[in-house]
C-alpha cells in the first residue's frame, strides 16, 4: 500500500475513533449525571393547559432522549462521510443512528433519520443536493461499526472508501494504528510482522461478514434505492417486492423508525399527525402496528427494533391469527362469548372451502360483498314497504318517507344510503321503543300470572335452561331463529342471576311463538326457544293475544331496521354470511359438499367478515361528522374499528397473507395519514391462500406504489445460483437477486446426501458438515436444521446432541418455532417455521418426504431455506432428490472438503 494512502487510511480511523471517544463519553455523562428531559416551562409551540396532548407529548419526547443517549454510548456512529462543494471547500460529516451530539471538533452530525443522511447512502463520485440547497459531491464515505472493548473504541469490518482509493474492508481500525506504530518504530522484525497483520487487516473489496447469531443482519447504512424508500412521504401506500436479502424488512424498520421521530417529521407530516391527536388518537410514537405471519418472526425482529431505538411492546407486533380473533370477538362481535354476543366459533384447523376457492379469494369476497349488500338494501326495501303499508298513521308516514330516502340513494354508496337514512332514526326508534313497550308489559303480564301461581315457576325455568345452555345439537335450530328476528331482546349478562336468566329466557320464547303465529311459521322444537316452549306448554301467551302481540313484534323488527340502520348492517353481516354460504353451498360454488354447522367457521370465512366490517366502517368513518361523533348512538356500532385505527400499519412477508387479509390490515390505516407499507416475494409464499401477484396487491390496497428491489446482500455467488435454479424449476416468477458490486461473494458449493437410508446415517453426516463448518469458519457460526414437523425436532435434536458430544457442539429444539438455546446452539425447526430467518448454515432434513408432503409448496420451501443460508446449505435425502430438482444434483457436493479438493 502506498504511504499516501496509508497515512489517509490513519488519518479516517483516528479521527473516528477519537469521535466514538468524545461522544460516547458525553453521552455516559449525561446519562451517569441523571438524565433531565423536557419540562413543560421548556415548550413554546403549545400550551399545557389546554393541550391535552402536551404532557403525553413531552413524555414521548423525553423518552426518545433517553434511548439517543444510549445508543450514543453504545453506537457513537455508524458513517463517515466528506462532501465537497465544487469550490474546494469540504465538510466532514459524521452519521449517528439517531439523534446526533453538538459541538464537537469541526465536523458536522446527523441523524441516520434526518435528509442530509441521504448522502452516507450515495457511491464516492456521486452528487447530492444539501437541505440548504447546495450541490455537492461525495468523495469519501467510510461505513463504520463501533465497538467498546476494554474501555478502548474501535470499529470491525469498516468500509473505507475515496475517490482514489477502495473500497476496503478494514478488519480492525484500532489494530490498524497499531500496526502502523509499530512500522514507524524502525523494529524489522516488527515491521515484518506488522506487514502480516495489516495485509490480514485490510482487504480489497467489501467482505461480507459471518453470521454468527440469530437475528436481522444489521445494515446501519442502506444502499441508495432503499434509503429513498425509506425517506418518502408518511402518507404513502407502499409494497416493497424483492428476493431474499435484499433488505425488504431492514427498509421497512428504518422507515417505521423515521416516521415515529417526531423531530424528523416534514411540517405536512406533523400537522396530520397532530390532527389525528386532536380527534384525541393514540400518541403518535404508540400509534402503529405490524403484522408478521409467525411467532418466531415476531421474536425475530425484537433486536433489529431495538437497534433502532423504537420500542416494541406485544401489541404492536402481532400474528394475523391472533389479531383476527381479536377482531372477530372483540371487535365486531361475530365469533361467540359468554355475554352472549358473537354466534360463530372459529374452527382454527378446519377449512369448508373447495380447494380453488382459497387460490381465488378475491372473487370469493366479492361474490359475498355483492350478495350481502343487496340482500341488506332488499330487506330496508321490504320494511319499508311493510312499514308504508302498516294500518298505523304514524308508521305508514314514516315508512313513506324511508321509502322516499332509499329510492333518492339507489345509485349511491352503501354508507350514503346509511348515513341519509340515519336522519329518520330517532324517528323510527322512538315508535319501535314504544311498541316495545307495550309488548314487554303484556308479555310480562303473563309471567306474572304464572309466578303468582307457582312461587317456584322461575326455578323450575331456571333449571331447564341450565340444562339446555350448553347444548350444542340446538345451535343450527337456534341461529335459524336468531337471523329471523333482528329486535334488540334482552341478553343475559355473566353476573344475572338464574332467576334473571329464566325471565329472559321467557320473554325470548314467548316472543319466538308470537312472531312465529303472525307469519306461519314454525318454531323447531330441538331450538332453545322450542325447548322452553314445550317445557311452557300453555303457561306462555294466551292464543287470542299471540296474534295481536306477533304483529307488534314483526313491526318492531321493520321499525328497527331503521331505528340504528349502522348498527343492524354492521350487526347482522354474520347472518347474512350464514345464509349466503348455505346459498352458495347449494350451487356447489366456494365451499365443500359436506354438512357445514351452521355456528361453525374455519379462519378465511372469518376474514371475510373481517373485511366487510372494516371497509363498511372505513368508508363511514371517513366522514369527519362521524368519527368525531362515535359517541352517538347512531354511529357508536364504528368506534370499536374507529379505536384500532393506526397511524402507521406495516406487514412483514405480506405475500403470506391473502388478499383480503392485507385489505383487512390497509383498512386500519388512521384516514388521515393512510400509512402503509408491505414488504415480501411472491417466491417466498408458503401458504395455499397467500397473495400471488401484483393484480392481488392492487385489489387488496387500492393506490399501492409497487417498488422493487434486487440486490441480495445475504448469499454466496454459489447459493445465489442455486437459489435461481430453483426457481426456475419451481415455475417460480421472476428473477432471483443480483449481487452487490464490490462485494466478495464467493462460497461453497452446496452440500448433498442422497440414499442415506436411515435416519441415522443422516445425523452421522450433518454432524460431520456441522463440524466442517466450524473448522472452516474457525467459530461455530449461527446454523439451523429444518426438519418436516414438529414431531421431528425433538428426535432429530437429541440424536444430532448426542453426536456432537464430544466436541461441545449443543444442539437445542425449537418446537413450535420457539427460540431456545444460545446463540452458539445448532437449532432444530420445522420447516413451517422456515420464513424470515438468517443463518450462515442450514441444512433440510428428508428433502425427498418433503415433496411428498407439500406437492404444491414443495419448491417455495425449497428456495425460501436455501434463501436462509449465507454461505453453507447441506441437503439430506433418506431416497433421492426429489423429480422436481433432480437436474440440480450436479451443483451439490458430498462434502466441503471434497468441494475443496474438486475445486
Amino acid at each position: 500500500m502506498k504511504e499516501d494512502d496509508k497515512g489517509y487510511i490513519q488519518g479516517v480511523a483516528t479521527e473516528a475513533l477519537d469521535i466514538f471517544a468524545t461522544v460516547a463519553g458525553q453521552a455516559r455523562q449525561r446519562l451517569e449525571d441523571g438524565f433531565h428531559g423536557i419540562r413543560p416551562d421548556d415548550l413554546t409551540d403549545f400550551n399545557v393547559a389546554t393541550d391535552r396532548n402536551a404532557l403525553g407529548r413531552i413524555q414521548q419526547l423525553n423518552q426518545e432522549k433517553y434511548r439517543n443517549l444510549v445508543t450514543l454510548r453504545d453506537e457513537p456512529a455508524i458513517a463517515r462521510v466528506v462532501v465537497d462543494d465544487f469550490g474546494g471547500n469540504r465538510e466532514t460529516y459524521y452519521i449517528c443512528r439517531t439523534a446526533p451530539p453538538s459541538g464537537i471538533g469541526t465536523a458536522r452530525f446527523a441523524s441516520n433519520r434526518a435528509p442530509i443522511a441521504h448522502i452516507a447512502a450515495l457511491e464516492v463520485g456521486q452528487t447530492a443536493t444539501l437541505p440548504d440547497g447546495r450541490k455537492v459531491e461525495v468523495v469519501e464515505r467510510s461505513l463504520l461499526r463501533p465497538r467498546r472493548e476494554k474501555d478502548v473504541w474501535d470499529s470491525r469490518d469498516s468500509i473505507v472508501e475515496s475517490k482514489g482509493l477502495g473500497p476496503l474492508t478494514i478488519a480492525s481500525l484500532r489494530a490498524l494504528l497499531e500496526e502502523l506504530a509499530v512500522e514507524a518504530d524502525g523494529d524489522v522484525l516488527g515491521q515484518l510482522l506488522a506487514e502480516d497483520q495489516q495485509a490480514a487487516n485490510i482487504v480489497e473489496g467489501i467482505r461480507r461478514s459471518v453470521i454468527t447469531k440469530m437475528e436481522l443482519r444489521d445494515r446501519p447504512v442502506l444502499d441508495q434505492y432503499q434509503d429513498e424508500i425509506f425517506r418518502l412521504p408518511l402518507n404513502k401506500r407502499l409494497a416493497l417486492l424483492g428476493p431474499p436479502g435484499t433488505g425488504k424488512t431492514t427498509t421497512l424498520i428504518r422507515r417505521l423508525g423515521q416516521k415515529l421521530d417526531l423531530e424528523f417529521l416534514d411540517p405536512g407530516e406533523r400537522a396530520t399527525v397532530d390532527l389525528v391527536a386532536a380527534e384525541g388518537g393514540l400518541p403518535h410514537t404508540d400509534s402503529w402496528i405490524m403484522f408478521t405471519p409467525t411467532q418466531l418472526l415476531k421474536k425475530y425482529l425484537q433486536e433489529a427494533f431495538n437497534r433502532e431505538s423504537i420500542a416494541v411492546p406485544n401489541k404492536r407486533i402481532r400474528t394475523w391469527n391472533d389479531f383476527r380473533h381479536e377482531l372477530g370477538r372483540e371487535a365486531f362481535g361475530i365469533l361467540r362469548t359468554t355475554t352472549g354476543s358473537g354466534s360463530f366459533v372459529l374452527k382454527d384447523t378446519t377449512t369448508y372451502l373447495s380447494t380453488d376457492t382459497q387460490a381465488q379469494a378475491i372473487g370469493w369476497f366479492d361474490d359475498f360483498e355483492q350478495w350481502q349488500r343487496a340482500r341488506f338494501l332488499e330487506e330496508l326495501s321490504q320494511s319499508a314497504q311493510r312499514l308504508e303499508e302498516d294500518r298505523d298513521t304514524a308508521v305508514s308516514a314514516l315508512g313513506e318517507a324511508l321509502s322516499a330516502v332509499l329510492r333518492r340513494s339507489q345509485s349511491g354508496s352503501e354508507a350514503a344510503t346509511l348515513i341519509a337514512l340515519a336522519t329518520e332514526a330517532d324517528k323510527a326508534a322512538e315508535l319501535r321503543s314504544k311498541l316495545k313497550g307495550e309488548t314487554d308489559q303484556a308479555i310480562r303480564g303473563a309471567l306474572s300470572v304464572q309466578v303468582r301461581k307457582d312461587n317456584g315457576f322461575l326455578d323450575a325455568l331456571g333449571d331447564v335452561i341450565e340444562r339446555i345452555k350448553d347444548q350444542s345439537a340446538s345451535d343450527d335450530d337456534d341461529l335459524d331463529e336468531q337471523d329471523e328476528q333482528d329486535t334488540e331482546d334482552e341478553e343475559t349478562t355473566p353476573s344475572a342471576t338464574k332467576r334473571q336468566r329464566a325471565v329472559t329466557a321467557y320473554m325470548q320464547a314467548v316472543r319466538a311463538q308470537a312472531r312465529a303465529t303472525a307469519t306461519g311459521r314454525s318454531i323447531s322444537k330441538k331450538s332453545r326457544n322450542g325447548v322452553v316452549l314445550e317445557w311452557l306448554g300453555d303457561r306462555a301467551l294466551e292464543q287470542a293475544s299471540r296474534g295481536e302481540i306477533g304483529i307488534s313484534l314483526v313491526r318492531q323488527t321493520h321499525l328497527q331496521r331503521f331505528a340504528n340502520p349502522v348498527r343492524d348492517y354492521f350487526h347482522r353481516i354474520p347472518s347474512r354470511y350464514r345464509a349466503f354460504r348455505r346459498a352458495r353451498q347449494q350451487e356447489a360454488r366456494w365451499y365443500q359438499g359436506q354438512a357445514i354447522p351452521a355456528s361453525e367457521l374455519d379462519p378465511l370465512e372469518l376474514d371475510v367478515m373481517l373485511l366487510s366490517n372494516v371497509r363498511g366502517g372505513g368508508d363511514l368513518l371517513r366522514d369527519p361528522r362521524i368519527a368525531k361523533n362515535l359517541n352517538d348512538r347512531r354511529w357508536a356500532v364504528l368506534e370499536p374499528l374507529a379505536r384500532r385505527n393506526q397511524n402507521q400499519v406495516l406487514v412483514d412477508e405480506a405475500t403470506d397473507f391473502s388478499p383480503v387479509q392485507l385489505a383487512c390490515m390497509a383498512g386500519l390505516c388512521h384516514r388521515y395519514t393512510r400509512s402503509f407499507f408491505a414488504c415480501g416475494d411472491f417466491n417466498q409464499r408458503l401458504t395455499t391462500w397467500g397473495t400471488r401477484s401484483r393484480g392481488d396487491l392492487t385489489w387488496a390496497i387500492g393506490d399501492i406504489d409497487i417498488r422493487e428491489i434486487n440486490v441480495s446482500y445475504r448469499q454466496s455467488r454459489q447459493l445465489n445460483e442455486l437459489a435461481g435454479a430453483i426457481i426456475r424449476a419451481a415455475g417460480g416468477v421472476g428473477d432471483v437477486g443480483v449481487l452487490p458490486e464490490k462485494v466478495d461473494s464467493e462460497g461453497v458449493k452446496p452440500a448433498l446426501l442422497e440414499s442415506a437410508g436411515d435416519f441415522l446415517v443422516v445425523v452421522d453426516w450433518l454432524s460431520a458438515r456441522v463440524r466442517e463448518i466450524e473448522r472452516f469458519v474457525r467459530q461455530l457460526p449461527s446454523i439451523a436444521i429444518f426438519v418436516n414437523q414438529e414431531s421431528e425436532v425433538q428426535r432429530t435434536a437429541d440424536a444430532l446432541d448426542a453426536a456432537l458430544g464430544a466436541d461441545n457442539i449443543r444442539v437445542s429444539p425449537c418446537p413450535q418455532g420457539q427460540v431456545m438455546g444460545n446463540d452458539s446452539d445448532v437449532r432444530v425447526f420445522a420447516v413451517e417455521h422456515i420464513k424470515g430467518l438468517e443463518f450462515e448454515a442450514v441444512f433440510f432434513v428428508g428433502v425427498d418426504r418433503l415433496a411428498d408432503l407439500h406437492p404444491e409448496l414443495f419448491g417455495k420451501y425449497l428456495y425460501v431455506g436455501t434463501t436462509r443460508a449465507a454461505t453453507y446449505l447441506g441437503v439430506a435425502c433418506v431416497g433421492l432428490l426429489p423429480a422436481q430438482i433432480a437436474g440440480l444434483r450436479e451443483v451439490f457436493v458430498p462434502s466441503w472438503e471434497s468441494g475443496r479438493e474438486d475445486a
